[in-house]
């Protein structure tokens, strides 16, 4: 009975462990989160020493993401090969924010991914 018991019990715990990572979030779901959190911001752009709106910016990493999501297999390398650089100069992107805060996409957009996993996690 014993041995039954402990069956039970392990078998339990894998469902609950196979529950958790089906809750996790696809890399294409982060992704998009990003890109709509860039839509929905307050902030400027500045990609190759242009500014741009928040919308015009989400829209050009959802094309650089449709067009190159080989380099994209997570959010980690999204950021990294897609969101933060200008594939043509090299040259960071930066973000203004409302405040008047500027930072690199690269870590505003890592940050972001930072939260909502944690969110995510609380959540699930």
């Amino acid at each position: 009975m014993k041995v039954k018991m402990k069956g039970y019990w392990l078998i339990a715990l894998m469902l609950l462990s196979i529950s958790q990572f089906s809750d996790a979030a696809t890399p294409e779901q982060e992704i998009n989160h990003l890109i709509d959190f860039v839509a929905k911001s307050d902030a400027v752009f500045i990609r190759n020493g242009t500014e741009h709106s928040s919308q015009d910016a989400a829209e050009h990493l959802a094309m650089k993401y449709r067009k190159a999501t080989r380099y994209a297999k997570t959010a980690e390398k999204f950021i990294e090969n897609l969101a933060s650089k200008s594939s043509w100069s090299g040259k960071p992107y930066k973000v203004r924010l409302s405040n008047g805060s500027l930072l690199n996409a690269k870590d505003w957009l890592s940050n972001e991914l930072k939260e909502y996993r944690r969110n995510q996690h609380i959540h699930n």
